[in-house]
């Protein structure tokens, strides 16, 4: 997921204070429970409540199978604003992060990440036959386009980085709002990961995604990947957590997993938490 975490509040019931010994009793805990609570922030497709009330989405789906084989049965979700996902997780208001939230340096000084399940490069929503020839984020600073991107969306920090100023960007909620924008002319394009402007015009008959690229950052171009996210005591679950993924990996099960949520095969991903945490 593109978005970046901030400071806030997330308001649900707390669970018990895990133990900071051994890489934390987290695993044992949830076994006895039975379940595992998890941070969502209802982002189509990474983790959401649908129509019918049931937790679905890429991480949820995956969490589902991952835990079952640790010995934990069941899963709930934890609705909370993206924003809130890292603050609510370290303040035991649920067990992990479920949403597809990107690795940073920034991320990995306060939460521990799972090696990622996929990997993400940006893609434009734009007008029918982009007009504009909007295919980078250079492209838009060049063409003074009017840019919008999601709240916390990783998408702020990439236009910045080619030289858009901040105060400019044009901030919505989420990528429904941002293709709303772009059909009634409010701004030229709006950002987000690749799987994401390609679902959200699938039904658009004045919009179209264009080709994923990579974001230059610091004169490089950046691969993203979104991982699960533990509390830093929680070495044991996380390992555990991470033997499995690297199973499912293996054997092509993880691919299967996401494929409906509009996965691809170009968004499997050998890359793992302690690069993108830069260690």
């Amino acid at each position: 997921m593109a978005a970046l975490g901030a400071p806030g509040a997330a308001g649900c019931s707390r669970v018990a204070t895990a133990s900071t010994a051994d890489g934390g009793d987290l695993l044992d805990r949830l076994r006895a429970a039975e379940v595992v609570r998890l941070g969502i922030a209802g982002e189509i497709p990474f983790g959401y409540i649908d129509r019918d009330g049931r937790l679905t989405g890429e991480a949820p789906e995956l969490a589902k199978v991952i835990f079952k084989r640790l010995g934990v049965d069941s899963v709930q979700p934890v609705p909370t604003e993206f924003g809130s996902l890292i603050p609510g997780l370290n303040a035991q208001q649920f067990d992990v992060v479920a949403a597809g939230m990107y690795v940073t340096p920034e991320r990995c000084a306060q939460v521990l990440f799972a090696d990622p399940d996929y990997e993400m490069l940006d893609s434009f929503v734009v007008r029918k036959g982009n007009p504009e020839g909007l295919d980078t984020y250079r492209d838009v600073v060049k063409k003074k386009a009017r840019f919008a991107t999601g709240t916390g969306y990783a998408q702020i920090q990439h236009a910045v980085a080619a030289g858009y100023r901040e105060s400019d960007i044009l901030i919505v909620p989420d990528q429904v709002a941002g293709l709303n924008a772009v059909e009634t002319g409010r701004a030229d394009v709006f950002a987000g990961t690749a799987v994401t402007a390609r679902d959200v015009v699938k039904k658009s008959r004045r919009a179209e995604a264009t080709e994923p690229f990579a974001a230059v950052v610091a004169g490089r171009p950046t691969v993203d990947g979104g991982a699960f996210a533990f509390r830093l005591t929680e070495t044991r679950l996380r390992d555990a957590f991470n033997a499995q993924l690297h199973r499912l990996r293996k054997s092509g099960e993880l691919a299967r997993i996401l494929r409906p949520f509009g996965f691809t095969k170009a968004e499997m991903t050998d890359l793992t938490a302690k690069e993108l945490c830069g260690g």
